[in-house]
């Protein structure tokens, strides 16, 4: 079931995202400084059977594209990060792993961190901001007292967004 905003949601949704693009628009913030980063599960690919993806068509016509997978289909949990010129870091997360607030740190965070010093080996983290959803290893005061550590300002993210976050609607949809 979708998430029923209430209008308070409603109206610090609007306000919060009114306060980011306005500082884009004022030059304050940059997009070629904006990290996007969230996690996914990916389906290897499952090739059904020949009579499991039979359909009727017309003569003459393209049958339609079938799209099933098992409920036991391998997967892989992936966490991946990019930016305006591509992706910075994609992580496997082994299997039998949970993600929590300390292995989102030492395996996503971290090397992320690493690899944009080894981008920019002269202004390191300066002006990075980092765009994740509200999930609770992304906001845990660990997570949190890390970034500030490190100079990463995280954009903030509205209460129960699930059209926000450019991953979801852009990213994933493209890779899967």
């Amino acid at each position: 079931m979708p998430n029923v905003l209430t209008d308070n949601q409603r109206s610090e949704r609007v306000r919060i995202c009114k306060d980011n693009l306005e500082k884009f628009n004022q030059g304050t913030w940059r997009l070629c400084d904006v990290i996007t980063g969230d996690e996914s599960w990916f389906y290897h690919k499952q090739i059904g059977r020949k009579i499991s993806n039979a359909a009727w068509t017309a003569v003459g016509g393209v049958p339609p594209t079938v799209a099933r997978r098992s409920r036991f289909a391998p997967k892989t949990l992936l966490c991946v990060f990019f930016k305006t010129t591509g992706p910075v870091i994609i992580h496997h997360v082994q299997r039998g792993e949970t993600i929590n607030h300390q292995y989102y740190i030492n395996n996503c965070l971290q090397p992320l961190i690493d690899k944009i010093w080894k981008q920019r080996p002269t202004s390191g983290t300066h002006a990075i901001k980092l765009h994740h959803d509200n999930a609770k290893p992304h906001v845990h005061k660990d997570v949190l007292c890390y970034l500030e550590s490190k100079g990463i300002k995280i954009i903030r993210q509205p209460p129960n967004p699930p059209d926000l976050a450019p991953c979801d609607f852009w990213l994933f949809d493209r890779i899967k």
